[in-house]
């Protein structure tokens, strides 16, 4: 590759840092990667959640997902920011925090995270092809809508932001004209804004997945701003991100909290094209085409995530894009069996998966983002991110894996789903403050563990590296952003 966007060329690079000679794009990519793959019929179903499960009236429900995806987003765009900075994937940059081989507890969940994304995604793309083309089965419709990710996936990175970048005014414009034709042409029920109501629980679980579907990002942005020049900079590229991915799901999610009221059925999709008629092929087809530029992005990342957890384990290993696209086409078959198999039970399992994602994610980027910003300062040696032994990380870094641990111990009693209720949300009524109480207790605790170790290792690494080492360079010598 070289230093200009080519999405019709196979990406050469997987896990390895990029160089600067390699680095393109701008920040108006960083912010159409994120706008454009979010316009999906997932975000539309995970916005109707709030007037469907959690029975939510309109009002209320719009104000639950603006503060829950704009909170949430600030911890989705830290993450960006550091691409743009290290030119690594953030699962390799976790090695910094959780050592070489404590990283693996992390990567294998984000690795889970991603099947489960893909299978929900097909799952609602095969649906939507086979509500608007009834000779194509469901099954048919979700591999289609997944061979399409497939081909992007294993193209990578160009190709995937080139697909953002189209979806970005097509799916915007079919998504204003679905709300225009739902409002006007349509029209709401009289009673539309008095219907459901307010509740505790119903608003903190709106807010908790709106929350959740930003941070769930975290693991991702990263290998999206990796390529990103070393000029363009963490505060700009944390705003592209930041204002890219927010408003891409603000405004599906107040869509589908819209239809949720509207829907006569528990159907969603269905509904959706009820209430928007003879346009109605149009609006779902184009998002079942957003679903799998959206599927892409979500099997790029668990093949890098695989690929770094097999380079863990034989370090001496630099894996190519040959195998990439193996290991693509591998998960690409296990995502579809998944999907197959929960697709009768869709919208239950979906609600589950997402809330036990909140568990497990919620202390990673707690300590992640306190160890960059707060400990290292953004100053980390690349070098040592793929060191057989770890480097100046170690193999495995006992106070991250035990504040991990920590970090989910402590929200067990908030915890709110249908397979198990801590005490303390079963005396809120059902609502479920875990990632609240599992952010307050993760940070502070790994801020004061690790700061301890700074100094020994900052004096290990000039002893190692000398100047090269030094703050805000790679220990090649390679000049590296400041954060």
């Amino acid at each position: 590759m070289t230093n200009r966007e080519q999405p019709g060329r196979l990406e050469s690079h997987t896990i390895q840092p990029i160089g600067a000679e390699h680095r393109h794009g701008t920040a108006r990519d960083l912010f159409t990667v994120w706008f454009g793959s979010n316009i999906t019929l997932l975000a539309l179903v995970t916005g109707a959640l709030a007037t469907t499960v959690y029975g939510l009236s309109f009002t209320w429900a719009v104000i639950s997902i603006l503060f829950g995806n704009l909170f949430g987003g600030v911890f989705m765009a830290l993450h960006s920011a550091q691409g743009a900075t290290l030119g690594v994937p953030q699962m390799v940059q976790t090695r910094g925090q959780f050592g070489s081989l404590g990283a693996l507890l992390v990567v294998g969940l984000v690795i889970v995270m991603y099947v489960g994304f893909f299978a929900s995604n097909v799952v609602l793309g095969g649906q939507a092809l086979h509500l608007m083309m009834p000779r194509m089965t469901d099954t048919s419709g979700i591999f289609w809508v997944g061979a399409l990710s497939l081909v992007a996936a294993i193209l990578g990175h160009d190709l995937i932001h080139a697909y953002a970048r189209v979806l970005t005014y097509a799916s915007g414009a079919v998504l204003a004209l679905a709300f225009f034709w739902i409002v006007f042409i349509h029209g709401l029920p009289p009673d539309f804004m008095s219907r459901n109501s307010v509740s505790v629980p119903g608003v903190l679980s709106t807010v908790s997945i709106a929350a959740l579907w930003q941070i769930a990002y975290a693991p991702y942005v990263s290998d999206y701003s990796r390529y990103m020049p070393i000029d363009t900079g963490a505060r700009t590229a944390f705003w592209a991100s930041y204002w890219g991915c927010t408003l891409g799901s603000i405004v599906p999610m107040i869509l589908g909290a819209v239809v949720g009221i509207c829907a006569k059925s528990g159907d969603v999709i269905e509904s959706l094209a009820g209430l928007t008629g003879s346009i109605s092929s149009l609006v779902l087809i184009v998002f079942a085409i957003g679903l799998a530029a959206a599927n892409a992005m979500n099997l790029y990342c668990c093949t890098l995530s695989t690929l770094t957890f097999g380079q863990t384990l034989v370090a001496a290993w630099s894996p190519k894009a040959f195998t990439r696209a193996l290991v693509a086409l591998i998960l690409f078959g296990l995502s579809l069996i998944l999907a197959l198999l929960t697709k009768g039970s869709f919208l239950v399992d979906y609600t589950d998966f997402i809330l036990l994602l909140l568990y497990v994610l919620v202390p990673w980027t707690a300590i992640n983002l306190v160890d960059y910003y707060l400990i290292q300062h953004g100053r980390y040696d690349v070098q040592s991110f793929m060191s057989p032994n770890g480097g100046i990380y170690g193999r495995v870094n006992v106070a991250a894996v035990a504040c991990y641990v920590i970090g989910i111990a402590v929200q067990l009693p908030f915890m709110s789903t249908t397979l198990y209720t801590g005490f303390v949300a079963a005396a809120l009524k059902g609502s479920d403050l875990s990632w609240i109480v599992g952010l307050a207790i993760t940070a502070p605790i790994y801020y004061l563990w690790a700061r301890r170790k700074v100094v020994r290792m900052q004096g290990y690494r000039d002893e190692q590296h000398g100047n090269t080492g030094a703050p805000g360079r790679i220990s090649n010598g390679e000049p590296r952003l400041k954060s």
